[in-house]
This record gives structure tokens, sequence and C-alpha cells, in this order.
């Protein structure tokens, strides 16, 4: 997407949320926006699909199908089965994006312009249609966060309807390109939109999305030496971008994630399908992935994870979880307080045998004692799964100004007598109130990583036997030393510098005494 592209499109998507910029927070907005994106994607799509591949010999589209004529609904009961077979929904043509705009707009002879009852039943449909099929978990409950009964959106039901008119009105008049197969304009613009909802929902913001290029970082480092990845998980996934991201530095079979905020879980599914990912080839669930693992038998060749820092669990609170096989080997459950290992281990219990798993945890990880120190000492003395410390600026999350860090882990590592610690703390760039990395300092730390080069200040290869040393504490400024001399003192000078002060001192007393001798009163001192 060319500058200008990029700015016409974010032009057009804050003025679809103008419309509701103030009605509500921008964690509210966004579910009515990107899921109104995503229904006429799918609108888009499926008319795409039934005219180039099932109406390719007739001379009508699908759109022009009446479908309240005996002849019009034949058609549509002809085609249905073979499209939700290849995309696992359907839309009649009056349940089209386009139909639903135009009638809002009074184009539609012999209807009004109320559409709120349409669109409910549209959005139903999408789901209904899907019911049995082996698409039905991943449409299931998809617009469930479009509330189209909300007073936010207007006090009557005339003012919320035009209200939902504008928006979508304004959002037809966006050419997501759909017809360009090597475009991904929509997916550009959805990742756009959920980056400024994050920004613009302050702490929430962070549930849901990791910054790109973090999300980059991780995404380089797990898919290293690889052209295809038969499978990537991420306990944790968000909106789902992070494990999309994978997918632009190698080519992913299969998609696998976890998510316990219900609306982030259907953001997930429509960022997987926005994307072009065939819902045979993804597998997002809803649920608390350390209570309830909806992937027992998964070992991912990729994991990646941001999970929420220092979170709540049941940990030692319940009995049960130390038996749980991701956990009870580590002779100690992460604390109550902090889930950071729980999370960890749960990864590794995920990750293949020739896989890398790369984890954003905050930085008191690194170094707290009790049973994370237990923990993290079994994983590196026991296991030897370290590979790699990654020290990030602090303010880089949406929702916490705390430092935070990247650990790496593989089960066969290559240099598997060392651990490789990166201080990238000082390399950012300010952007508003959040500080960010930049292409430079992105680079700078994966080819330090991928060429385990050690770079003064910068960069160093612990051996195991440092770390023991230090009592498997990870505390980055224990193996990369930072500290910057200062420039050497010149003693003779400054002692010379003193000696000409004196005398300027005495000179200057000397004056004032005389001025005040010829004036006739004390002198100050």
């Amino acid at each position: 997407m060319s500058g200008e592209q990029k700015r016409l499109l974010e032009k057009q998507l804050w003025a679809v949320a103008n419309v509701l910029r103030g009605k509500m927070n921008a964690d509210e907005y966004k579910n009515y926006i990107l899921g109104f994106i995503f229904y006429k994607y799918l609108s888009e799509k499926l008319a795409r699909y039934i005219d180039e591949k099932l109406l390719a010999s007739e001379k009508f589209s699908f759109a022009e199908v009446d479908d309240s004529t005996d002849e019009g609904q034949h058609i549509v009961e002809h085609i249905k089965k073979a499209t939700i077979d290849h995309l696992g929904f359907f839309l009649k043509p009056t349940e089209l994006f386009s139909y639903i705009v135009r009638k809002g707009n009074g184009e539609i002879k012999g209807h009004d312009t109320f559409i709120l009852e349409n669109l409910k039943n549209v959005l139903n449909s999408i789901e209904q249609t899907s019911m049995g099929t082996a698409s039905e978990d991943d449409f299931k409950g998809l617009f469930d966060d479009v509330d189209l009964t909300s007073t936010k959106l207007g006090k009557s039901e005339n003012k919320k309807n035009e209200v939902i008119v504008e928006v979508l009105t304004l959002l037809s008049g966006i050419d997501f390109k759909l017809e360009d197969t090597k475009s991904d304009l929509l997916g550009d613009a959805y990742e756009y939109l959920i980056g400024e909802f994050a920004a613009g929902a302050g702490k929430k913001g962070g549930e849901f999305y990791t910054p790109a290029q973090v999300s980059r970082l991780l995404a380089k480092i797990v898919t290293h030496g690889k052209k295809r990845v038969k499978s990537v998980y991420d306990p944790t996934c968000g909106s789902g971008s992070l494990l999309l991201r994978i997918g632009e530095y190698a080519d992913v079979v299969s998609y696998y994630g976890q998510e316990l905020n219900p609306t982030t879980y259907n953001l997930a599914r429509m960022n997987m399908i926005l994307h072009g990912v065939h819902f045979d080839h993804f597998s997002i669930r809803n649920g608390d992935t350390l209570e309830d693992d909806m992937h027992l038998d998964l070992q991912a060749e990729a994991v990646v994870a941001n999970p929420p820092f220092s979170a709540d669990w049941k940990g030692d609170k319940d009995p049960t979880l130390a038996h749980d096989e991701r956990f009870a080997q580590y002779g100690r459950l992460a604390p109550k307080g902090k889930a950071d290992y729980a999370f960890v281990t749960h990864m590794l219990h995920h990750l293949s045998d020739s896989g890398t798993m790369a984890v954003v945890l905050p930085h008191g990880a690194l170094f707290r004692s009790g049973a994370e120190g237990t923990i993290r000492k079994y994983i590196i003395e026991k296991q030897n799964y370290l590979d790699a410390v990654i020290g990030l600026p602090e303010n880089l999350f949406y929702g916490t100004g705390i430092p935070t860090t990247v650990l790496v882990f593989k089960k066969c590592r290559q240099e598997d007598d060392e651990v490789l610690f990166i201080d990238a703390s000082n390399g950012f760039q300010k952007v508003g109130n959040q500080n960010q990395l930049n292409e430079e300092h992105l680079e700078k730390i994966f080819q330090t990583y991928v060429n385990r080069k050690e770079v003064d200040k910068y960069s160093h290869r612990a051996s195991l036997e440092e770390i023991v040393e230090n009592d498997y504490n990870l505390n980055i400024p224990r193996y990369v030393d930072t500290f910057e001399q200062d420039d050497p003192v010149d003693l003779d000078s400054v002692s010379n510098e003193l000696k000409s002060l004196q005398e300027d001192e005495e000179k200057l007393k000397k004056d004032i005494t005389d001025f005040c001798r010829k004036l006739g009163i004390e002198k100050p001192y």
C-alpha cells in the first residue's frame, strides 16, 4: 500500500469512527466498526465467489436475484449448499451489505429506510447458516458485541437507525480491493484500526493488541530459518495480530489460539478470516488457558505470546494444578498473584521439539525469587531450554509503562552451553506518549540474536556457569555492563581554575571596600 493510499484509507476510516466518537469510548465503538467491516467483507466475498464460480455462465449477478419470487428462491437454494461448503456461511441477496445500505438510504422502492431489524437478522443469519457445518465454531457468536439496542447509539430507534445508516454508508464508500488477490488492504485497515483503538482504549488496549514492532520481533525470531511452519500457537492471542504476524515471515499451515475475553475472542476470529485464513486452518478458542487448556494435544512449531503481566490465577490455591502435566515437574506452582511462569511452562508444554518459543514478560520475571526462582532454575538447569533474554524499552505497551523482556526458548538448542543476553532498553523513538521500536532498532536486536554477537554494552553470551554463579538470576545488568565511564578529570586544571577564582574574589572584595569607604557606609562582610 502506497503512502497516498494509506493516508486516504486512514482518513476514510476515521470519518467512520467520528460518527461514534463522543457517543461511547474507543473500547466500545471498536466493536461496531470492526463488526461492520467484517460484515462488509463477508458480503462482498460471498457475492464475488457466487458470481465468479457459481453464476459465471449466467447473465445476471447474485445481487440482482429477487429472492422474494419463486424463481429467485430456487436460485438461492440451488447455490446455498455449495457456498456454505466453500465459505462456511451464506447470505441471501436481500441480506448483502450493499442491499442494506441502499435500503437505509431509501433506494429500495416500496421499503422504508429502517434497517435495524434487518441488520440484526442478517448478523444472526451468518451464524445460523454455519450451524452444523465445519465452520460452526468459527462463526458462532461473532457479532455478539454489536449491540444494536444500545441507548448510546441514540435515545430513540429512529436515532439509532440514522447513526447505523451513516456508519454503513461511509464504509460502503471504501474499496478494499478484494478483486486484487495480492492486496491486503482490508487486513491493513483492520490492523490499523485495532492498533488505533488499543491506543485510545488506554489500559484495556493492552488486553487485545501487541505493538506492531514487538510482534514483528517475535515473529522473526520464531520463524528464523524456516519458509514454512506447520503450526503456530498463542495461548493469550488477543485480537490474533501476533499470530497473523508470523504469516508475514513464513507460510503457516494452521493457526491455534485461546483468548479469555469473549469480545477479544470475536475480534481474533474476525481477524483470521479477514486476512484470508480459511476456517479449516485456524482454531481459536474462548476460555482461561491456564484453567482450561483447549488444545490438549497440540505440539506447535512456533509459540508466541504477550500474556497479561503478573496476572492472578488459582496457583497454589488449587491443589489439582500441582498434578497438571504442564506445571507438575517444576517443583513449585507460579504464585497466585503472578501467573507469568504458569504461562511459560504451559507454552513449553505445547512447544514441539523442533520449535521456537518467544514470550513477552515483565522484568520481574527475570529475578523474582521464591516459586518463580525455583521454576526458572529448573528450566535452565534441568531442561536447558532458555536460549536468549532480550530487554526492551519501557513504555512500549498500551496500559503500562514498565520495561519488558522477551524470553526465547528452544528444546533442541544449537548453542546449549550459553544464553544470549541483549540489552535493547535504550533503543527506541518517542511517538506521542508512547515509546516505539523503529526498523533500525528491530533489525539490530534481530541480527544480534541470529548471529549471537557480543556487542559492547549491548549483548553478552553468558555461560551456564555464569548464570549458576548468579543463582539463576537473569537480571540483564548482571550480564551486560552498560556503565558509561565519566571523562577523566584534569586535577591540575581544576586547581588552577580555583586559584584564579580566588584571586578574582579578593580583587572584587577590595573594590567593594573602596566603594563603601567613599560612600561612607559599612562594608557587607
